[in-house]
């Protein structure tokens, strides 16, 4: 249902986030990487964090749910998007770093667990994951898309039994000016096998 959104809004989507400046998110997870990290974009929209990464010298793998938004970032990215869901992503590939931007909140609340638990298998252990979603505790539908919300007791229950641990959280609010009072909830979390 919201890859038939993007799929059909592809262009306006685009359009109202690739120029947001998200440096602020940048600033408190880069630092954590080394110069040569790879990191997968999971859910990578418009390519524009995709592009940041690749801009700052990191190297990027970039995936999408929806063909026409992989499209559109792949032209600015100058790099393939694989174009698939969380579910269904596999790879042979260990990333120092995950990014998952306003992306996970499409996924029902029943399955995060499960692709925390799938996404991590890919992250090398003390590897680094960041990800967001709308602030709240509840699944809701809107504009023919799902959102799972999460506060900060819901993402313990979705990264239960996963070598995932919350390094840090903070709450800020959407940086698209017209969208200001929405609230999202900000995490890194770091993988420990021990």
């Amino acid at each position: 249902m919201s890859i038939d959104f993007y799929n059909t809004h592809a262009d306006d989507f685009y359009q109202s986030t690739v120029d947001i400046d998200i440096s602020p998110l940048l600033n408190r997870f880069i630092p954590s990487l080394a110069p040569t990290a790879h990191i997968l974009d999971a859910g990578c929209g418009s390519g524009r964090d995709s592009k940041s990464f690749i801009d700052r010298g990191f190297q990027v793998t970039a995936i999408d749910a929806s063909e026409e938004l992989g499209k559109l970032a792949e032209i600015l990215i100058n790099q393939p998007v694989e174009i698939t869901t969380f579910q269904s992503f596999v790879t042979t590939e260990k990333f120092d770093a995950i990014w998952a931007c306003a992306s996970l909140l499409h996924v029902s609340s029943h399955e995060l667990n499960d692709v925390f638990k799938k996404l991590s298998n890919y992250l090398v252990n003390d590897g680094i994951f960041y990800c967001s979603f709308k602030y709240g505790n509840d699944d809701v539908e809107r504009n023919s898309r799902s959102f799972t919300n999460c506060d900060e007791k819901r993402l313990s229950q979705f990264i239960a039994n996963t070598p995932l641990q919350i390094k840090e959280t903070w709450t800020t609010s959407d940086l698209r000016p017209e969208r200001k009072n929405e609230k999202w909830l900000n995490v890194i979390l770091e993988k420990n096998n021990d």
